[in-house]
């Protein structure tokens, strides 16, 4: 799998974590506008605020995901797995907070009222499966979405993302 490395700033130590979860999120910038690079442009500290009335709200913002996967299947890496990137927020699963801590996040592009695309699911399938062979504590029951780890606070990655067909495909 062809990963392209663009590092961001926005991570920090996981010291004394174990990585046992991987945490599905989409985005897209403006929301529902595919294809532009502003994600990248935000996980990079780069957005220029003017560029829509709607990144008014992201000023100063410091986010970043390990990876993102565009809707024609290209995956771009920010962090090292072996860090911590700032993807979940506050967040919570099993009675254990900051989930950035242990998980990997990976963004698709898009947003919860649109499909993923064919690409995506074929490509987020094989990185899924390369995080499950490396780190070995990812079970089918700890890959879940923004949604599950933020209740109430996110719906990502929404209803018309199919987390069954991933697992089917990851575990089988």
């Amino acid at each position: 799998m062809k990963i392209k490395w663009t590092p961001s700033p926005n991570f920090s130590s996981r010291t004394g974590s174990d990585i046992d979860m991987i945490i599905i999120h989409c985005a897209s910038l403006p929301e529902g506008e595919f294809g532009t690079g502003y994600v990248t442009d935000l996980f990079l500290n780069r957005l220029d605020l003017r560029a829509h009335p709607s990144f008014g709200s992201l000023k100063g913002l410091k986010v970043s995901a390990h990876y993102l996967i565009e809707r024609g299947g290209g995956v771009l890496q920010y962090v090292d797995t072996d860090k911590k990137a700032w993807h979940a927020g506050v967040s919570s699963y099993g009675g254990e907070d900051d989930c950035n801590r242990f998980s990997i996040g990976i963004e698709l592009e898009g947003d919860v009222r649109s499909e993923f695309t064919k690409e995506q699911y074929g490509s987020l399938t094989g990185l899924c499966k390369l995080l499950v062979e490396k780190y070995p504590l990812i079970t089918k029951e700890r890959i879940v979405g923004h949604s599950d780890v933020a209740p109430g606070r996110k719906s990502d990655p929404g209803a018309f993302f199919d987390m069954d067909l991933l697992k089917e495909k990851v575990f089988s």
